[in-house]
């Protein structure tokens, strides 16, 4: 008779853990759907990795601690004065640090992953950077990026082509400006004549997509010249559809969203004018047969123009600056094909109405920003900006660049570069638009 009462009070009681057990695992599913809804960009991302060979962002070092503002304020000039006694005190100890264990980076390309052990040298050590950045700079940036902002939102203060139009209007073909590095989170967007043979090799040196006898370059002027444009090298959103295939469009928006995202820009003329001197005044086999030979024979009277840059020099024959500027102002130019990436606006190769960057450089101040943003990517301590010779095309030589350029040619180039000038806060050159 007891057992038989045990057995039936047992029996609730074994029934009632499993509904207590079935009702959890139903209230956990619930729990893990809803943080799937909420954080599906973040899922979707992490997702995305595992099908990676890189992981995804790491800074090189650890963020600062994050304050209030009111507590910031009152400890900035103490920690200023302390931190830069702290800076020299680090730094007089790092020169001619070296490390016996680090390989020499040779001349050629060696994906071997034997590496000789008579080959070292001592690893360049950076400075490190303890100091606040500057509120200065901090106020520069935020001045640059709110002139791009105003412009992109506000079409009754300047109107563009491919203003309004979102970033899944842009074609996968114009996306190839982008370098991603995984490595750090880091997207560039490189203009060219805008350092960006440097900047390319930085982020060459970054994500180590180059190696010399097993091992990732670490100096960017030890990456080969030949190599630096090797678009090989550089994973960029235009490459993303055929990891990715369907998912592209939106991974790159998670990346846009999470990465630190940068870009350089240049007085619009003077790029132009570096451009011209740097493709056409030097025998460039390429550019004379794809550009050239057809300025020639339509603004230059050339029915037949040598076949080679060579035999062109040689008879003392190649564009003029004018020449250019016809080639740039005819319709034809453009109807033939987009403009190449040399001279082709920079906010068509950068899309900055689609795209929110986080820092725009110019090359006008290229020093400093370098330092500022190498900062900002927490990577300062790990790669410096290479020191290169001052570009010698410079804005005081516009009006040289321009007197044999009649003026109403001068003000449709200049409605064709407007948005450039706007965009990234360079004035209008007023003294090229007065006879």
């Amino acid at each position: 008779m007891l057992g038989k009462m045990a057995l039936s009070q047992s029996k609730p009681t074994k029934m009632g853990k499993s509904r207590l057990l079935r009702i959890f695992m139903i209230v956990g599913a619930v729990f893990m759907i809803l943080l799937i809804i909420i954080y599906w960009d973040d899922v979707g991302a992490s997702n995305f990795y595992l099908h990676t060979t890189i992981s995804g962002p790491h800074p090189s070092r650890l963020p600062p601690h994050s304050r209030s503002d009111p507590e910031k304020k009152a400890d900035e000039d103490k920690e200023t004065s302390f931190l830069t006694d702290i800076d020299a005190f680090v730094n007089q100890f790092l020169e001619g640090t070296a490390d016996p264990t680090e390989q020499v980076r040779g001349e050629t390309i060696n994906q071997s992953s034997e590496k000789s052990e008579e080959k070292f040298v001592p690893r360049r050590e950076w400075k490190i950077h303890l100091t606040p950045i500057a509120p200065e700079l901090k106020q520069k940036q935020d001045n640059r990026k709110q002139i791009i902002q105003d412009l992109c939102g506000n079409k009754s203060l300047f109107d563009f082509p491919g203003r309004s139009r979102t970033f899944d209007d842009i074609p996968n073909k114009e996306l190839d400006h982008l370098i991603v590095d995984d490595r750090h989170g880091i997207i560039y967007c490189y203009v060219p004549k805008v350092a960006c043979t440097n900047w390319k090799r930085i982020m060459i040196v970054l994500s180590e997509s180059l190696l010399i006898d097993g091992v990732p370059y670490q100096d960017p002027l030890d990456v080969p010249q030949e190599l630096v444009h090797n678009s090989s090298l550089h994973f960029t959103f235009n490459k993303f559809w055929k990891r990715y295939g369907k998912f592209s469009r939106h991974l790159m928006k998670i990346k846009l969203k999470k990465y630190t995202k940068f870009l350089f820009v240049r007085d619009p003329f003077v790029r132009l004018i570096s451009a011209y001197r740097n493709k056409f005044e030097q025998a460039n086999e390429d550019f004379y047969k794809r550009f050239a030979v057809a300025m020639l024979k339509r603004y230059s009277n050339y029915t037949n123009p040598p076949a080679s840059v060579v035999d062109a020099f040689a008879a003392g024959i190649r564009p003029s600056f004018a020449n250019f500027i016809q080639y740039l102002l005819d319709p034809k130019t453009e109807k033939d094909a987009p403009f190449n990436e040399h001279w082709r606006q920079m906010y068509r190769l950068c899309h900055p109405c689609q795209i929110n960057y986080d820092f725009v450089g110019k090359l006008e101040t290229l020093d400093e920003d370098a330092e500022h943003l190498l900062r900002i990517l927490r990577v300062d301590n790990v790669v410096e900006f290479p020191q290169s010779h001052r570009n010698r095309t410079v804005s005081s030589w516009e009006q040289d660049w321009f007197a044999n350029i009649p003026l109403k040619a001068r003000n449709e180039l200049y409605r064709l570069y407007e948005a450039d000038f706007k965009l990234f806060g360079y004035s209008k050159p007023d003294k090229l638009f007065h006879e």
